[in-house]
């Protein structure tokens, strides 16, 4: 049974049927929330432990809901998808404010949390309002919002889900209003006319090309070589144009040595000597483990300088009973990814089988255009020595392509050449992170692009990029073969 206060003597691990769940979960962000869902179908009794502020997580408040729906808010007031066929001018409206921006987002934001919350109420689910911490590895306290009240709760399993904050470097100072990380750009009360983006990662990126769409001129530095390194290099290279074309300049091996702020704006000082003046700052410097506040010390379990939770192949951590799904446990910490491993933490934990298709995970960048891709990259195949064989077809040489007003959009095929199996996809463009999820059916199915090149697909579609790419590395692969014989 629950008890308030001081704490009790905690049931006997032997004996779970004397828990008062089977299942606690930390955090109902996309991983925790799949988590209990999974659990509670299986039949067992579960409790997710969540702020009452912040239901759906990170995820839903401050992440992935926020920003992309904010980018769909840019999309479509700028007029960037009809410039193509409309003039580069063509705008939806022309003083665009972020209270324009922030209308549309906080509607999606509150129809999630009331949907999720829905979801876990449907599911016998109990929500503990409060903030989770262990008082062992099968005892969870819950302190009220409020900071009034503890309550305790015994649990056979537990599964960790707490998500992650934007890291903060220790040598900058942030004031909120014009030095932020990637959150407080939700709070921000203007468009600024200038933009410094430290961070050439995922988030950095994103943000980066929404404010180029709205006019801003943005400054994006990192000390690594180049922007979205975990993506296909003819890719990214193809963003990097299109951002150029907005006016977004790069710097690239500069590192950040502080930033100076007051009333008139911020100026950035590099490592190198360069001096770059901007209304503001955003920062995106990586995620940091919301770990902090769950007393991990007494579960027997530790977290790394970044917050994170090493976990085993099942997400199982180094205690038995507990399991960490998502942000805490580090890359690639997409919502997408944290929501299959909250299902399969839920089913090791129950012994219920379970298979992961960890080599076909796509993953999508938001940025504007997208970026998705799933399977190999041509490096990876290179330095395995596997045979392939290259497919490109681009979005002008398909009619949709020339409806919807995108010209510079391209779907890239990666085909061994002996087999014909689909290795890699890679998509820059409109729809892109839609798109990829064809690509990863065929892999996942161990297909070939045979399928590809005999199937009839609706006409006209973006789609149709994959029976062109298709056709092209069917083309080539054929080539080589007439030269052999």
């Amino acid at each position: 049974m629950a008890t308030d206060g001081v704490p009790g003597e905690t049931t006997s691990h032997d004996e779970p049927a004397h828990y008062d769940y089977d299942l606690i979960v930390i955090g109902s962000g996309p991983g925790g929330q799949k988590a209990a869902i999974a659990a509670a179908k299986l039949g067992r009794k579960v409790a997710v432990v969540e702020r009452r502020h912040m239901m759906g997580g990170v995820s839903v408040n401050t992440g992935t809901i926020p920003s992309k729906t904010l980018r769909e808010a840019v999309m479509y007031l700028t007029g960037m998808a009809q410039r193509e066929v409309y003039g580069a001018s063509y705008r939806v409206k022309s003083d665009i404010t972020m209270e324009d921006l922030f209308a549309r987002t906080q509607h999606v934001i509150g129809r999630e949390t009331e949907v999720i919350r829905a979801q876990l109420l449907r599911n016998h689910v109990d929500i503990l309002g409060g903030t989770g911490s262990f008082a062992d590895a099968h005892t969870i306290d819950v302190l009220d919002d409020d900071g009034v009240r503890r309550t305790r709760f015994s649990t056979r399993f537990v599964v960790i889900a707490t998500g992650s904050r934007p890291h903060r470097p220790g040598t900058v100072q942030f004031d909120e209003r014009s030095v932020l990380d990637s959150d407080g750009v939700l709070a921000l009360e203007q468009v600024p006319n200038s933009l410094v983006v430290v961070g050439a990662g995922i988030i950095g990126i994103e943000y980066a090309s929404m404010f180029a769409a709205l006019g801003t001129r943005v400054t994006v530095i990192d000390k690594r070589p180049a922007m979205l390194e975990m993506c296909d290099p003819e890719v990214a290279e193809s963003l990097k144009f299109h951002l150029r074309d907005l006016s977004v300049s790069f710097r690239f091996r500069e590192e950040v040595e502080g930033v100076d702020s007051n009333d008139h704006g911020t100026v950035t000082r590099l490592a190198s000597g360069k001096r770059i003046a901007a209304d503001a700052v955003m920062y995106s410097a990586g995620r940091q483990g919301q770990t902090d506040s769950l007393n991990l010390e007494a579960a027997g379990l530790s977290a790394d300088s970044r917050g994170r939770i090493a976990v085993d192949a099942q997400y199982r951590t180094a205690v038995p009973n507990v399991f960490a799904v998502g942000d805490v446990i580090g890359f690639p910490a997409l919502a997408a990814t944290s929501m299959d491993q909250g299902r399969l933490a839920a089913y090791h934990a129950f012994d219920e089988p379970a298979r992961e298709l960890a080599s076909v995970q796509p993953i999508g960048i938001y940025t504007i255009p997208e970026i998705s891709y799933c399977g190999r990259t041509e490096e990876e195949l290179t330095t395995e020595a596997v045979p392939y064989e290259v497919g490109v077809a681009r979005y002008r040489e398909l009619a949709r392509g020339q409806i919807v007003g995108d010209s510079y959009g391209m779907l890239k095929l990666l085909v061994h050449t002996e087999t014909r199996q689909l290795l890699g996809v890679h998509i820059f463009g409109t729809s892109a992170t839609d798109l990829v999820h064809i690509g990863q059916a065929i892999m996942a199915c161990g297909g070939t692009i045979d399928y590809l090149v005999d199937t009839v697909l609706n006409y006209p579609t973006l789609s149709e990029a994959y029976k062109v790419a298709a056709l092209d590395a069917t083309n080539k692969i054929r080539q080589v073969a007439r030269f052999s014989s």
